[in-house]
């Protein structure tokens, strides 16, 4: 598995100053230029290091510094780096970074106080900390070199102390979840699901720009996975399902039972060849001929090994889903927008097959009952249960990736999910009131031009979401 996706975002702190200013001060009660510097620095870094790694090289004066610092982020891997100039500094290390450091995200902050801690700067002291607060004259200096050295990508802000550390706790959760991408491995099984072009994806063009790799999987290996599932591992999950949840009285046991093996025999697959996205193709008649059935039931290893798994094959869904479970920690459902009552401004959205039902503070929102969509085929199982689950009431963010010539499109909007019965069979659903009116959303995501699948979680990730559309160059389209 993919080691990085269980640790903290690992940030570089680059922090430069000016070796002409280094030892004034000498002598002074509170200090030198620099004792002054690593007073501030400490600060810097009690504010961040609860939510991070920081690699820190210790403040940066020098050329030589500047050298040993871009190779201790490089040796590292740090996600991304926070860059800040404490005051005005000759630009010569800086240059360097810029020139020299590979490719990474970058943060450039600006911090304002609200007041000087001075009126003038005539005593010796007083002048002392004038110097040390020409931040802005060093940021304006810096930040000219940024397009000139072409490093275009660097996000830049100003503000306090603590909206800058706000900030970078947010590029933290979207620089990290671009370094785990490029980590990871999507199974595809078995193949694009051909009644829904809009949904391919260039493996290729996804590797390059994204970083997931696509691995191909038979569902015959999936057939080998599932018969070889001991009756032990069967038993105990489907009594944990049928402790936690209602079961409705119409599910058949000995439907039940091949439910369960084949949902952990798709869990242990999973696990046993490191995939971190799985994407199946569950339209296929392949699938339900060679297993009887459409595995019914999200496996809480998935959760623990913080991967996803979306139906119909659709990789950009599994992506956006992926990139939501690493940015939020939560339990992430998968969604399609059904049809619009006008009247209440709310659209119905829900899908078929397995869908994340494993947030414990919900567990009455689940039934497990018969997917009916499929009781009158011929196949083996037909019929069989799955997790029904009403999306939980509460304020989500709605967010969709696609591909389009190359690029990629990333869309999002924040929905309230609104209290209800169970009213759609055979479907994991809810009813939804955007923030906006309903029919002002959906014209303008036709107008963007995407696909029908969404990611929705619990809570407000649209600066994340933002902030990793920048770093890897997205078309963002935010609708509020």
């Amino acid at each position: 598995m993919n080691n990085k996706k269980f640790k903290k975002a690992k940030a570089g702190l680059l922090l430069i100053a000016s070796p002409r200013f280094r030892n004034l001060g000498e002598g002074l009660e509170r200090g030198t230029y620099s004792d002054r510097q690593s007073v501030k620095t400490k600060e810097i870094l009690d504010g961040l290091e609860g939510s991070m790694e920081i690699i820190y090289p210790d403040i940066v004066y020098e050329k030589d510094e500047m050298r040993q610092a871009i190779n201790m982020f490089f040796t590292e891997e740090v996600d991304f780096v926070i860059t800040e100039f404490l005051s005005w500094s000759e630009d010569f290390a800086w240059i360097r970074f810029l020139r020299d450091m590979p490719e990474v995200p970058i943060i450039f902050v600006n911090p304002v106080k609200e007041r000087m801690t001075f009126k003038s700067s005539l005593e010796e002291n007083d002048f002392i900390d004038f110097l040390c607060s020409g931040t802005l004259v060093g940021s304006l200096e810096a930040a000219g070199s940024i397009p000139r050295l072409n490093r275009g990508k660097v996000h830049i802000i100003m503000g306090n102390r603590e909206e800058v550390t706000e900030e970078i706790i947010s590029f933290s959760r979207a620089a990290k979840a671009r370094a785990i991408l490029h980590q990871s491995t999507v199974g595809l099984l078995a193949s694009y699901n051909e009644l829904m072009w809009s949904t391919y994806v260039d493996p290729y063009n996804l590797f390059a720009r994204i970083g997931p790799e696509i691995h191909f999987i038979s569902y015959s290996t999936l057939a080998d996975q599932v018969a070889q599932v001991p009756d032990a591992e069967i038993k105990k999950y489907q009594n944990e399902l049928t402790s936690r949840y209602h079961v409705m009285e119409d599910v058949e046991p000995d439907k039940f039972t091949p439910s369960v093996q084949a949902s952990l025999g798709m869990a242990k697959l999973t696990e046993q060849l490191g995939i971190d996205i799985l994407v199946f193709n569950d339209v296929d008649p392949a699938m339900f001929k060679l297993i009887g059935l459409r595995p019914g039931f999200y496996h809480p290893s998935l959760n623990n090994n913080i991967s996803v798994m979306v139906p119909e094959a659709d990789v950009g869904a599994g992506i956006i889903t992926y990139i939501m479970k690493l940015i939020s920690d939560k339990n992430v459902n998968f969604i399609e927008p059904f049809h619009i009552e006008a009247e209440d401004n709310t659209f119905a959205g829900g899908h078929a097959g397995p869908n994340d039902h494993n947030d414990p503070a919900f567990t009455d929102c689940v039934k497990i009952a018969r997917d009916v969509r499929f009781a009158k085929t011929n196949y083996k199982y037909a019929g069989a249960p799955f997790a029904w689950y009403r999306i939980p009431p509460g304020r989500k963010t709605m967010t969709q990736l696609t591909e389009d010539n190359g690029s990629y499109k990333l869309v999002c909007t924040l929905v309230d999910s609104l209290e209800g019965e169970h009213i759609l069979a055979s479907y994991s659903h809810g009813i939804f009131r955007p923030v906006v009116p309903v029919k002002e959303l959906f014209e303008r995501v036709l107008k963007i031009g995407t696909t029908q699948h969404f990611a929705i979680v619990d809570g407000d990730y649209r600066k994340e979401l933002f902030l990793l559309a920048k770093i890897m160059g997205f078309e963002y389209h935010e609708i509020v």
